[in-house]
């Protein structure tokens, strides 16, 4: 079962998040807090959104996908930047990566969005055999940049 999270979810997909961080090697990135996740998710003008995952037998959460909405300059309309989307270990293989992906993919076409991206990491094989198989194909013509921490306060002081 895939369902819009709630504030009640915080709690979970923070956990989840810190998994994920686990999984891709970089616990030490991943600080949102809480309070953070629930004013981007449930503030007065959220800036992202979620969907959990639950386990149909035990009820558990199984995995979550966190997202916003983008825009193409060449397109002329809206899509879906894929943040995050994280299955537990136990629950890989139930399902729910694509029902989480095919929940985001009703959503773009029901708002005439054109897009639904997303990066994976380059040694992430298991990960990119799935969205291949899904018919996600990789944008090898781009490089994802980045400024962060240091670099961007220096950038953004005019240094």
């Amino acid at each position: 079962m895939i369902r819009t999270a709630t504030p009640a979810d915080i709690p979970v997909i923070h956990d989840l998040i810190r998994e994920l961080a686990e999984y891709e090697k970089a616990p030490e990135e991943a600080r949102a807090t809480q309070e953070q996740l629930r004013e981007a998710l449930f503030g007065e003008r959220p800036a992202a959104f979620a969907h959990v995952a639950v386990d149909d037998v035990s009820g558990e959460p199984a995995g979550f996908a966190l997202w916003f909405p983008n825009f193409s300059t060449w397109r002329g309309v809206h899509g879906i930047c894929l943040e995050d989307l994280y299955g537990r270990p136990g629950a890989r293989g139930g399902g729910h990566g694509r029902a989480l992906l095919t929940g985001l993919a009703r959503i773009c076409v029901e708002r005439g969005y054109e897009r639904l991206e997303w990066s994976v990491l380059d040694w992430n094989r298991p990960a990119i055999g799935f969205y291949e198989a899904l018919g996600a194909r990789p944008q090898d013509e781009w490089t994802v940049y980045r400024v962060t921490d240091g670099a961007l306060a220096a950038l953004g002081s005019g240094d």
